[in-house]
C-alpha cells in the first residue's frame, strides 16, 4: 500500500459498515479519502476520529445523494477542484429494500437500481474519466459486489437486490474488457463477500425479524473490517 500514500480515493456509502471500514483502512494507509453518503454527520464524526489517531491519511466527508446523477457530477467536480481527481474508487454504496418480486413497489424497485447499479456506473464513469485526463495509468476501481452477484439464495426479500448485484458482476467484467481495449493498466475488481455483520441484512429484511435473527445463529459472519483488508 505504500504507493498509495497520498494519493486519493472516492468510497460511496461511507457512513456505515463496510463504507466506513474502508474509508477508515485507507486513511490509515496514508490516503486522501473522500467518503459520501447521505448522512454526512456519521462521516465527520469518523474524520474526527481518523485525525485524533493520528493516522498519516486524511477523511474527507462528502455529502452526496447517489440516486442524483447532478450530485454526483457535483462531487465529482469538487473533488477535481480540491483534490486534482480520483486514482481509486470504490463503489461501496448498495440498497436493498424488502420488496419481493410477486408483490414489490416498483419505487423501491428502482430505487435499488438507481443505486446498486446506475449510481456505480456514474461512479465508474466519472472516476475513469478523472483518471484519463490527468493520465493515470495505475488507478483501480473496485466494486463491492455480494456473493448474491454470483447465486440466487432462497431469500425472498433479496432477489431483486440479488438481480442488481448480477448486474455488478456482468458490469466489472465489461469495464474489465473495455479497460484491456483502451491499452491501459486501469484495474477493475469486484469483491463479493457473504454475510457481513452490518445493519444491511436488518434493513433490507424488516418483514421478517425472526428469519434475519435465524441467518446470524446459523452462520459465522464476516466482519466489515474484512471487507477492508480485502480490499488493500
Amino acid at each position: 500500500m505504500d504507493r498509495w500514500r497520498g494519493r486519493v480515493a472516492l468510497v460511496t456509502g461511507a457512513s456505515v459498515g463496510i463504507g466506513a471500514a474502508v474509508a477508515v483502512e485507507l486513511v490509515r494507509h496514508g490516503m486522501k479519502v473522500v467518503g459520501c453518503a447521505r448522512d454526512v454527520a456519521k462521516i465527520q464524526k469518523l474524520a474526527a476520529e481518523c485525525q485524533s489517531a493520528g493516522h498519516p491519511g486524511v477523511l474527507v466527508p462528502f455529502k452526496c445523494d447517489l440516486t442524483k446523477e447532478e450530485e454526483i457530477l457535483s462531487m465529482f467536480a469538487a473533488i477535481k477542484e480540491q483534490q486534482k481527481g480520483v486514482d481509486v474508487c470504490i463503489n461501496n454504496a448498495g440498497l436493498g429494500h424488502p420488496e419481493r418480486l410477486l408483490n414489490g413497489k416498483t419505487g423501491r424497485w428502482k430505487n435499488i437500481i438507481d443505486v446498486n447499479v446506475l449510481a456505480l456506473s456514474i461512479c465508474t464513469r466519472e472516476a475513469y474519466q478523472s483518471m484519463k485526463e490527468r493520465n493515470v495509468d495505475d488507478g483501480h476501481i473496485i466494486n463491492i459486489n455480494s456473493l448474491c452477484g454470483h447465486k440466487v439464495i432462497p431469500f425472498a426479500d433479496l432477489h431483486f437486490y440479488t438481480a442488481t448485484k448480477y448486474a455488478v458482476t456482468a458490469l466489472t467484467e465489461g469495464l474489465r474488457q473495455e479497460l484491456r481495449a483502451e491499452n491501459t493498466h486501469i484495474r477493475a475488481t469486484s469483491i463479493s463477500p457473504g454475510l457481513v455483520a452490518t445493519e444491511f441484512i436488518s434493513r433490507a429484511s424488516t418483514n421478517n425479524p425472526d428469519q434475519v435473527a435465524g441467518i446470524y445463529a446459523a452462520y459465522k459472519a464476516l466482519q466489515a473490517k474484512d471487507i477492508a483488508s480485502a480490499v488493500t
